[in-house]
């Protein structure tokens, strides 16, 4: 089970909101809803949050490329919400190596509809899986100016945090912590 919300920064402090992440399959997708929650380029915050498992924090300064943290990429990368935030920047891949497309090509024979009777040692041939390594991934930094150092941020992504007091007190540092409970 999933929690998000939407803490949109404003002249009279922080307003949430619980956004509707059916119709979101891109950053860019997330990126323009929380920048439809803001007034301007006021800053906006995405909190993501799966059952104690992992923790995202988007955060969308107007038109600037949205900074990403995940609490446990590794966890993350195993939900379709923790996917969304962990693209080939926050995983630090190239995207345009192109040497690693030949590594996603592995033709084994069974490509003209041969059948592959190999034993199963000779069977794991096949796309390579990615490597997503555990532990927290993305800017530490990007809550620094809004009350929460990196080190802070660090400390609520350890071993034995709870994700959902992670985000409250992520909140509760930001001075936002009613209006995320308003919504949670």
């Amino acid at each position: 089970m999933y929690f998000a919300a939407l803490l949109a920064r404003t002249e009279d402090g922080w307003q949430a909101s619980e956004p509707d992440l059916d119709d979101v399959e891109t950053l860019a997708d997330l990126s323009d809803l929380a920048r439809a929650a803001a007034d301007e380029d006021e800053t906006v915050l995405v909190f993501i949050e799966q059952e104690d498992a992992w923790f995202g924090v988007v955060r969308v300064d107007g038109e600037d490329d949205p900074r990403i943290y995940v609490s446990d990429a590794a966890a993350a990368a195993r939900s379709s919400y923790g996917e969304i935030l962990l693209t080939d920047e926050v995983l630090g891949r190239d995207p345009e190596d192109l040497d690693k497309l030949d590594d996603l090509v592995d033709l084994d024979g069974t490509e003209d509809g041969e059948t592959d009777d190999d034993t199963d040692e000779e069977a794991a041939v096949g796309l390579p899986e990615d490597h997503v390594p555990a532990g927290p991934l993305g800017e530490t930094g990007l809550l620094a100016d809004l009350g929460m150092s990196a080190t802070e941020l660090l400390a609520l992504s350890g071993d034995g945090a709870l994700t959902g007091e992670a985000l409250g007190e992520i909140a509760d540092a930001l001075g936002a912590a009613d209006v995320l409970e308003a919504v949670r």
